[in-house]
């Protein structure tokens, strides 16, 4: 079963987040904690919305996406921040039924993309995604500032900019 997350939904999203970390090598990079998650998903401005996969045992996985924007389509669009199921979950088609229901609602609001990234090590996930049609974007590369770097930048900004 697939369903729209709620606040009681916080401490299981952020032990899956952490578990995704963990799996994707990086567990020292999950800082998040349950009053930040909870502000971003059900604050009085949500930053990000939270789907739960469940089965009989209750919550055994999530699909965390935000609304993003094409000015090639001058439609809004799904990007997919995590997508993450439990181990002794996953083959269940947990994943699957997250990606359609996120498929389900653009199409239902008229949104042009879905999408997201992958670790390009993740060969399981590649191959899921391709299988349900997914193209990678091969010619585009992703940047990312953050740290130092990015308080640099912004040093640099206007007084009055943005």
């Amino acid at each position: 079963m697939i369903r729209e997350a709620t606040p009681d939904d916080v401490p299981v999203i952020l032990a899956m987040i952490g578990e995704l970390a963990a799996y994707e090598r990086a567990a020292e990079s999950a800082e998040a904690t349950e009053p930040q998650l909870k502000e971003a998903l059900f604050g009085p401005q949500p930053a990000a919305l939270a789907l739960i996969a469940e089965d009989a045992g209750g919550p055994v996985g999530f699909a965390l996406w935000f609304r993003n924007f094409s000015t090639w389509t001058g439609t809004h669009g799904v990007y997919l921040e995590d997508l993450y199921v439990r181990p002794e979950a996953r083959g269940g088609g947990h994943g699957k039924a997250l990606l359609a229901a996120l498929a389900q609602l653009c199409v239902r609001r008229g949104y042009q993309r879905f999408e997201w990234s992958v670790l390009d090590w993740n060969e399981p996930s590649i191959g899921f995604y391709r299988s349900i049609g997914a193209q990678p974007m091969d010619e585009w590369t992703v940047f990312r500032l953050t740290g130092e770097a990015l308080h640099t930048l912004a040093d640099t900004a206007p007084v009055n900019g943005a």
